[in-house]
């Protein structure tokens, strides 16, 4: 329901769970409380059984992704070293990769034009600062200063 928030959580740096479809409530409640999660949702069944469990709970009435972002960011405090440091896709922590290993995994433009790269231990996506990079940033500094 809330994956491009997620995905920019992600961005941020925040340890961000993505449940998929077949998990039920039960379980989204249960790994809210087992994993000291914030649960963030638009589902107001959910969020009336979080708020009964005394969980903390960020609801989100909007579909606009600034704005989700922006209720989020005041609630969580983020801590800006931390942006960038995730994989947007499966949320595992980044690593820092030698340039020499990663010249067959990337374009070669891109390898001749960047000297640093991060790598996904999990699902093996490499990461570098492109205009990509660049337009991300500009985003998260926009989004802070509204926030």
């Amino acid at each position: 329901m809330l994956g491009t928030l997620a995905k920019w959580l992600r961005i941020f740096g925040f340890d961000t769970f993505y449940a998929n479809s077949q998990m039920d409530d039960s379980q989204l409640i249960d790994i809210s409380k087992n994993e000291k999660r914030v649960l963030i949702t638009r589902d107001k069944n959910l969020l009336q059984r979080a708020k009964k469990e005394k969980l903390k709970v960020i609801e989100i009435n909007t579909t606009d992704i600034n704005q989700q972002i922006n209720k989020v960011i005041n609630q969580i405090k983020i801590n800006p070293s931390m942006a960038l440091s995730r994989c947007i896709l499966c949320n595992t922590e980044l690593d820092e990769i030698k340039k020499d290993e990663v010249e067959k995994k990337v374009p070669k433009r891109v390898f001749d034009s960047n000297e640093k790269f991060w790598f996904c231990p999990k699902c093996k996506k490499v990461y570098w600062k492109g205009t990509h990079y660049d337009n991300m940033i500009k985003k998260i500094n926009t989004l802070k200063n509204l926030g």
